[in-house]
C-alpha cells in the first residue's frame, strides 16, 4: 500500500522539517504513528530504516539503531524485491553493523538489479578493507572507476591511501598512488559525498582551541579535566580518529588501559589508516601483558602495510617473549630483508642473532653478529654478543680474537675483561683468566659477576678457601639478591666444617633463587640434606 502523492509529499516535508532541526527522534516516532495506521507502507518503512540509520550514526554507537533500520529496509523489499536501492540501503546497514560478508553480498544484490555499480563496487572494497583484504579492495576500486568518470574522488582517495601502504618502498606504485591522489583533487567538486567529508574534517578548527587547552591541563597534571574536555569533543565530533587517539593516549598515560583500548579501537573503526590508533594499542595490549592481542593487531598492521621493517622487529619480540622462535625468527628476517637503516638493521641482527644463540643454533647466531659487526663495527655490545657466540661454539681462537679487537676500542671495559676471564677460564689458562677478572673489578669494583667467578677459581681450581669466600662476599655486597653466590658461601663453609655457617647460606640462595631462579632449587637441597647425613 502506498500513500498519494499530495501524502507523500506532505510526509516528507514535515520529517525534513525534523530532521533538519535535529529532531531525528521526534521523526522516527512521527513515522511509526504513520505505520500503525499503514503497516504495509513501503515508503514509510524505507523512510523510517533512514532515520534509524540517521540516528545510529548520529550518536555513533555501534549497533545502537542498526537492527532497527535492517528491520524496515528488509519489510520494504519484501514487497520491493527488484528495487536496487532497497538492496544498497540494506547492505549499507549491515556495514555500519560490522556484518561485511552479509553486506557484500546484499551490495552484489543491488548491482544485479541495477543498482549503481560504481558505489556498490566502491562500497564492497571499503567491506574487504575492513576485513583485511587489501588487495581485493584494489581490485574493487579499479571496477568502481571503471563504472563512473567524475562523481570518483573518493574511489581515487581510497585507492591512493591503499597504494601508499601497501607498497611503502615500490618507486613505481608510490607514483601511480600520487597520481591517484591528484586525481582524486581533480573530482572533487563533482563528488558530493567527498565534499560533505572534506568540510566535516575542516570544522575540526572549531575545536583547535579546546584541543590546546586539554593538552594544556594533561601536561601540568590535571588529568581528569583534560580527559573530560577531550571526551566532550568526541561527543560533539565523532567522525575523528584522531581525537579518540589523544583520548587513549591520556588513558594509557594514567594506567587506564582497558579505556585506552576502546578509544584506539573507535580511531582504527573510523580510520584503518590511522597509525597512531595503531601503535597506541599495541603498546596498550604489551603493557597489559596481553601479548596475543598485541600480535593479532601488529598482524593487521602488517598486512596493511607488510614493508614496514619496524612493524615485523616489533611483532618478532613479542613472538620471542611468548617463547615461539620459528615466529619471532621469520619476522626478524622480514625486517633485515626490508632493510631500512644501517643501524636499525645492525640492531636487528643483534637480536636475531640472539635468539639464534638461545636456541643453540650458534653458526647462524655467529652469522648475524657478523652482520651487525660490518654495518656498525664500534659497537661494542656487538663484539661481547659474538665473542659469547664463538666460546659457545667452542671456537676460542675466534673469541679470544673478538675480545682483543673490542678491547682496542674501549680498553677499560669491565664486561670485556670479564668476558675473557672466562674464556681463558675454558681455556684452563688460570693466571690469564684471574688476570683479566682482576682487571673487570678495577675497572668496575661493582661488578658482582666478575667477583663470583673470581671466587669459584680460588675455591674450586686454587683451594684458597678464604680467599674464594672475600670474593662471593663481595659479589653479594655487589647484589645482595645473586643466589649463587650464596651458594657457593655455603659451600665453602661446608668445605670447612662449618655447618650451621653453611646451611644459613645454602637457605639464602634457596630463599633468593625462589625468585630470581639462577639454580637448580633441587642441587641447593642436597647440599643442605648432606650437612647433616
Amino acid at each position: 500500500m502506498e500513500l498519494k502523492l499530495e501524502n507523500i509529499k506532505k510526509v516528507d516535508k514535515e520529517l525534513n522539517k525534523m530532521t533538519k532541526n535535529g529532531q531525528i527522534q521526534q521523526a522516527i516516532d512521527y513515522c511509526k504513528k504513520l505505520l500503525d495506521d499503514e503497516p504495509a507502507n513501503t515508503n514509510l518503512h524505507v523512510r523510517l530504516g533512514d532515520l534509524y540509520l540517521d540516528r545510529h550514526l548520529d550518536i555513533y554507537q555501534s549497533k545502537q539503531y542498526i537492527d532497527e533500520a535492517i528491520t524496515e529496509y528488509q519489510k520494504a523489499a519484501e514487497v520491493l524485491i527488484d528495487n536496487s536501492e532497497i538492496y544498497y540501503k540494506i547492505a549499507t546497514a549491515l556495514f555500519y553493523k560490522g556484518e561485511y560478508d552479509k553486506a557484500i553480498n546484499y551490495f552484489n544484490i543491488s548491482i544485479e538489479k541495477n543498482g549503481n555499480k560504481s558505489e556498490c563496487y566502491y562500497m564492497i572494497s571499503v567491506c574487504l578493507q575492513k576485513k583485511d583484504r587489501f588487495q581485493d579492495a584494489l581490485e574493487y576500486l579499479e571496477l568502481a572507476l571503471k563504472n563512473t568518470v567524475f562523481k570518483s574522488s573518493k574511489m581515487h582517495y581510497s585507492k591512493f591511501r591503499l597504494l601508499n601502504s601497501l607498497y611503502f618502498s615500490n618507486k613505481s606504485k608510490k607514483f601511480i598512488a600520487l597520481i591517484e591522489l591528484i586525481l582524486s583533487w581533480i573530482t572533487l567538486p563533482f563528488d558530493d559525498f567527498s565534499i560533505k567529508k572534506i568540510k566535516r574534517k575542516f570544522k575540526i578548527i572549531e575545536i583547535f582551541p579546546k584541543i590546546a587547552k586539554a593538552d594544556a591541563l594533561i601536561s601540568i597534571g590535571d588529568i581528569e579535566e583534560g580527559l573530560k574536555i577531550y571526551s566532550e569533543l568526541t561527543e560533539k565530533m565523532p567522525g575523528y580518529s584522531t581525537l579518540y587517539v589523544s583520548l587513549g593516549d591520556v588513558y594509557r598515560k594514567i594506567g587506564k588501559l582497558d579505556e585506552a583500548i576502546v578509544e584506539y579501537k573507535m580511531a582504527l573503526w573510523i580510520d584503518q589508516f590511522n597509525n597512531s590508533a595503531y601503535t597506541g594499542i599495541t603498546y596498550a595490549y604489551e603493557e597489559m601483558g596481553d601479548y596475543d592481542n598485541a600480535i593479532a593487531y601488529y598482524k593487521k598492521y602488517i598486512k596493511l602495510h607488510p614493508y614496514r621493517a619496524g612493524a615485523h622487529s616489533n611483532i618478532a619480540n613479542l613472538y620471542f617473549m611468548k617463547g615461539d622462535t620459528d615466529e619471532a625468527i621469520m619476522h626478524y628476517q622480514a625486517a633485515l630483508t626490508i632493510n631500512p637503516k644501517q643501524d636499525w638493521t645492525s640492531l636487528a641482527a643483534q637480536t636475531l642473532g640472539f635468539i639464534y644463540q638461545n636456541t643453540k643454533n650458534t653458526d647462524s647466531a655467529i652469522a648475524c653478529y657478523q652482520m651487525a659487526n660490518v654495518l656498525t663495527p664500534k659497537e661494542i655490545d656487538i663484539y661481547i654478543s659474538l665473542g659469547s657466540a664463538f666460546y659457545d661454539n667452542q671456537d676460542y681462537k675466534n673469541a679470544l680474537i673478538v675480545y682483543r679487537r673490542a678491547l682496542e676500542l674501549d680498553p677499560k671495559n669491565s664486561k670485556i675483561h670479564c668476558n675473557l676471564g672466562y674464556l681463558y677460564w675454558g681455556m684452563g689458562e688460570l693466571n690469564e683468566a684471574i688476570k683479566e677478572y682482576e682487571l673487570s673489578i678495577k675497572y668496575d669494583p661493582d661488578y658482582d659477576i666478575a667477583h663470583n667467578n673470581l671466587g669459584v677459581i680460588y675455591l674450586d681450581d686454587l683451594v684458597k678457601i678464604q680467599d674464594a669466600i672475600t670474593y662471593f662476599k663481595k659479589a653479594i655486597g655487589c647484589n645482595p639478591n645473586y643466589a649463587l653466590a650464596y651458594y657457593n658461601l655455603g659451600r665453602c663453609y661446608a668445605l670447612k666444617n662449618e655447618n650451621i655457617e653453611a646451611a644459613k647460606y645454602f637457605q639464602q640462595a634457596m630463599d633468593v633463587n625462589n625468585i630470581t631462579n639462577e639454580i637448580d632449587p633441587a642441587d641447593i637441597q642436597d647440599r643442605l640434606n648432606n650437612l647433616f647425613s
